[in-house]
């Protein structure tokens, strides 16, 4: 972006009659933003009179100037204390005020305070102060006699200059009057002047004016890139551009294949066509982004070919002329994203194919039995799970051959006639219609005497189980209930997680009501450490709701199904010899014709094995700092967040990545790997793309009230959700949509980072996009041996705002393509059971190991969890004392036996006193860890045999543990102390 920018208008004024030429330049940060504003006119004052007059065209595009105060002071920063104000409106103002002498003063019209918190800012302008009228009517009887040198921005990201310049009214008046019979006028534009306003034209249309040919240069290879502007000048329906293949005087072609235009079509996230239908208000300006994909083998030459802008049964024709130079760019001129050449990227589809990722197998089919990695699922002959079985061994460690039932019967509707009577379904045309090595789907069909179910469903190779169910009404029928039953097998279904429960011991019974409105809950996980089950429950309408903060301002739909008008709802307790989760919809009626889905997803629980040695050999700084220090320090892993020199930009690391590759390079060379915070949640106002994106409606940005920062309120005007601030370097993000094509441009760019930065992988902070995406970015990190590792943090999403929601709950769809969980803020370690920390934070019953961070969270209580804090993270985070008792006593190749496994082979005699044993040939560590009421001491007992160690041989103590405890000896295992809310760590060799 240029540091000095230059307008030049001519315009005629009233009473002088004399041109005055307006240059816009960057201020170079000479001035304090915060409390003078972004903007001010430079002015000279003559010294001529008492009074400066000074006649500012100033072509602001914020709405009612009028209620916004001025500041203006003198050369040296003092404030002059008489000014006012005549004609002030958004295209220009009379400025009247007292000066102290001839020279230079500067007016601020846009001066603003921060208030709120630091960092959900809301930037309040200033209001007009009284002035004394007076005084401003002697004051008019002054000519003008002072000039207008420039405008400044602050700097270069906050001008205004040239697209946000607005025309006159009378200026807009004349196009209006000149193409009285049209419908729109179309404004081609290039690349490098993305279009901003909504609401205005840019005074550079009324210079050049509108045009019927646009002329443009690109390179072979090259995503290129242009604008139509379309002016409405009537309410426009379904505003399209079509256009054929681009050619040229000898014959050679672009084909219109790769030509697209992004507002109309392209490739949704999941791989699907996306049609988009546009209309424009009259008097509104919709930019037209067309993007061109210029093949590598493409002849130079000038290539020419019309785009015809359709709209309310009238078009316009615009020529274009793209002349295609000798220059090959190897990659499509990605490098240069200020260009808006990755535009392409919305429409990407790479790593859409659902080929498997490690550590999963491809899936295999034995008649109905479909066998993954540690599971297998059976299809019963109605389309739905017959039985669905995991292999794990109760530590986690290992595969077994006996199986772990998770269901107790098949599960199964009812549709209720009456509460005694029911539809009778008979199923038929059971077909497995694809087995890949990813995925395996079949269909089913079942009827009834007033019902026909028509069934699909597949299973991907991580454990997910997509269902959708249509259910037809054959003809009138009522039911006094619709039950969906999930019969659990009573022997795995030890814990529970969600619908309004904290992660923990599974109560008596559970008792839930639909209520999207405030509650972002619609799943539940049922199950023990090594065999459980998720489900949720969704219809054909289902859009993923905001999350972190913004999930009242775009909750969940209540399925016209299974919500049923709020009378559905969920009852899990035992049932007979099963453990039921009924989930009924209550009463309702079907005419003849109509169709609901019951649509449900399954996650099969744990994903896969616990990857102890990575929990011991990947430790993590979060931190960017010194890379020597670091190493010193003992971590292997850098997480490198945004608002760092390397990273500045919130989920936008592509601005300083020279920066980035060549820290990553040197961390390389020291042997240490490199991750980055990157999700999608929101984007920096930083993005290039941010106009190009704003075209698109509320496609990418959700819709809202607008505020926040400065800079967002006067460069997107409204209907947008101010998001994370950073004051240090002023960086503002605006809220995501949801899922939407960013998740493309997303995938593109980790894969991006991956080859030309050499990223190690990325930390995810409360992630907004769903599993399809997940599976694409690990797909990319992991491309050709690449690390991809990705680990997530969340803050505890239990509360108003989250829609009281659990952590594990809301991301359990992306658990089985991260390394490590980081839950989290706002979790507490001190209060909560160990059922909590083992079902919520650990990460252990879905094959993953976590980190703590509240309050550096509890060393003892984590340790029996295999969890610390994160070194980096604050000045008391600091793990390196337990790093050095593990690699003291050898913990990489122990075995975890958690006290959670009934082979653990160390015991306490108090049952808040737990102990999880890590096993090696000859020595074991033991943790243990209190919840006990006061100190207290234990009584171990030990089975020997499993230690593989001879009693009479072995001696306990415990080392000395910097900031975790002090040196001790425990010959017998007896009288152990244990501090209240602390632990132990022992040795036994």
């Amino acid at each position: 972006m240029k540091f000095r920018f230059f307008l030049f208008s001519c315009l005629l004024w009233q009473s002088t009659l004399h041109a005055q030429t307006l240059k816009y330049t960057n201020g170079n940060n000479s001035w304090n933003a915060d409390s003078l504003g972004n903007h001010r006119a430079v002015v000279q004052f003559s010294g001529a009179g008492k009074i400066a007059h000074a006649k500012i065209d100033w072509r602001r595009r914020d709405e009612h100037p009028e209620a916004k105060g001025l500041i203006i002071q003198d050369a040296n920063g003092k404030n002059v204390a008489i000014f006012g104000a005549d004609k002030l409106n958004r295209e220009s103002a009379d400025i009247y005020f007292e000066p102290n002498g001839a020279g230079k003063y500067y007016i601020y019209y846009l001066a603003y305070k921060n208030e709120g918190r630091s960092n959900y800012p809301k930037g309040v302008y200033l209001k007009p102060k009284p002035v004394d009228q007076n005084w401003l009517n002697q004051a008019k009887r002054t000519a003008v006699n002072t000039s207008v040198v420039e405008i400044q921005s602050v700097d270069a990201f906050n001008s205004f200059y040239p697209m946000e310049v607005i025309a006159t009214a009378k200026e807009t008046a004349a196009v209006k009057a000149k193409y009285a019979t049209d419908a729109f006028v179309v404004f081609p534009e290039d690349r490098m002047f993305p279009i901003k306003m909504q609401s205005d034209l840019p005074y550079r249309w009324i210079q050049r004016g509108a045009a019927s040919t646009f002329t443009g240069t690109a390179s072979k290879g090259e995503n290129y890139a242009f604008q139509l502007g379309v002016f409405a000048l009537k309410d426009l329906n379904n505003l399209t551009v079509s256009f054929g293949d681009l050619k040229t005087a000898t014959g050679k072609v672009i084909p219109s294949k790769f030509i697209n235009c992004l507002n109309t079509k392209g490739t949704s996230y999941d791989n699907k066509p996306l049609v988009e239908v546009v209309n424009v208000a009259s008097g509104k300006v919709q930019p037209m982004w067309i993007t061109i994909d210029i093949p590598k083998t493409t002849a130079p030459g000038l290539y020419t070919g019309n785009f015809v802008v359709k709209a309310n049964g009238k078009s316009k024709v615009i020529a274009a002329k793209i002349t295609v130079g000798n220059q090959v760019l190897a990659d499509a001129g990605v490098g240069s994203p200020d260009k808006q050449t990755r535009l392409t990227w919305l429409n990407s589809t790479l790593a859409q194919p659902n080929t498997v990722v490690a550590p999963y197998t491809p899936l295999t089919v034995a008649g109905n039995v479909i066998s993954l990695l540690g599971r297998k699922f059976e299809i019963n002959a109605d389309g739905f799970p017959k039985q669905i079985q995991t292999f794990f061994n109760a530590e986690m460690t290992a595969y077994t051959d006996k199986p772990n039932n998770i269901l107790a019967e098949p599960i199964h509707f009812h549709f209720f006639n009456t509460p005694k009577t029911q539809e009778k379904f008979v199923p038929a045309n059971l077909q497995i219609t694809s087995k890949e090595a990813g995925t395996v789907k079949w269909t089913a069909t079942s009827t009834s005497e007033n019902l026909k179910m028509d069934l699909e469903g597949a299973l991907e190779f991580d454990g997910y189980v997509h269902y959708v169910v249509k259910v037809t009404a054959l003809k009138d029928v009522d039911f006094s209930n619709v039950d969906f039953h999930i019969p659990f097998d009573k022997g795995s279904t030890k814990y529970l997680m969600g619908l309004g429960e904290k992660g923990g011991v599974r109560p008596d019974t559970v008792k839930w009501k639909w209520d999207v409105a405030n509650k972002n809950q619609d799943a539940v996980w049922i199950g023990n450490v090594n065999a459980g089950l998720y489900y949720n429950l969704r219809d054909e309408r289902y859009v993923r709701p905001l999350n972190t903060n913004f999930y009242l301002q775009k909750p969940l739909l209540l399925p016209k199904s299974w919500g049923n008008d709020d009378k559905g709802g969920i009852q899990i307790n035992v049932k007979g010899s099963s453990m039921l989760a009924d989930n009924f919809t209550g009463a309702r009626s079907m005419k003849k014709g109509d169709v609901l889905y019951y649509n449900f997803n399954l996650l099969i629980t744990p994903f896969h094995l616990l990857d102890t040695d990575f929990q011991w050999d990947n430790r993590f700084y979060h931190k960017y700092g010194d890379l020597d220090a670091i190493k010193t320090a003992g971590a292997s892993v850098v997480n490198i967040h945004h608002a760092t020199p390397i990273n500045p930009w919130i989920n936008y690391p592509f601005i300083e990545w020279k920066k980035m590759k060549s820290y990553i390079d040197d961390a390389h060379s020291k042997g240490l790997k490199v991750k980055i915070y990157n999700t999608v949640r929101e984007l920096s106002n930083h993005a290039y793309e941010l106009p190009a994106l704003r075209s698109l409606g509320t496609e990418v940005y959700s819709p809202g009230k607008g505020g926040g920062f400065s800079w967002l309120q006067e460069h997107l005007d409204s209907n947008y959700i101010a998001a994370w601030f950073v004051p240090e370097i002023k960086d503002a993000a605006v809220i995501n949509s949801g899922m939407n094509r960013w998740h493309n441009y997303y995938v593109e760019g980790m894969n991006w980072l991956v080859n030309n930065v050499g990223i190690d992988g990325v930390y995810l902070d409360d992630v907004a996009f769903d599993r399809v995406t997940m599976k694409r970015i690990k797909r990319v990190l992991t491309q050709n041996n690449h690390p991809g590792i990705i680990d997530l943090h969340s803050a505890n999403q239990y509360n108003k705002s989250d829609g009281f929601n659990n952590s594990a709950i809301l991301y359990m769809e992306h658990f089985p393509y991260l390394n490590r969980l980081w839950f989290g803020e706002y979790f507490d370690y001190q209060k909560n059971n160990p059922d909590f920390f083992l079902t919520e934070v650990s990460g252990i019953p879905f094959g993953l190991m976590g980190e703590m961070l509240q309050d550096d969270g509890n060393p003892w209580r984590g340790m029996i969890y295999g969890m610390t804090s994160r070194l980096g993270w604050s000045e008391k985070s600091d793990p390196r004392p337990l790093w050095k008792a593990w690699d003291n006593f050898g913990i990489k190749g122990s075995e975890m036996l958690g006290y959670w496994s009934e082979n653990c082979p160390v015991k306490t005699d108090n049952p808040k006193v737990l102990a999880t044993v890590y096993k090696k040939q000859g020595k074991t560590m033991v943790a243990l860890a209190s919840w006990a009421e006061g100190d207290t001491k234990v009584n171990l007992t030990i089975d020997w045999a499993k230690l593989g160690l001879d009693a009479a041989k072995v001696k306990i103590t415990a080392p000395a543990i910097d900031k975790f405890q002090t040196a001790g000896n425990y010959a017998d295992g007896k009288s152990v102390p244990v501090e209240k809310g602390k632990g132990l760590i022992l040795i036994v060799e």
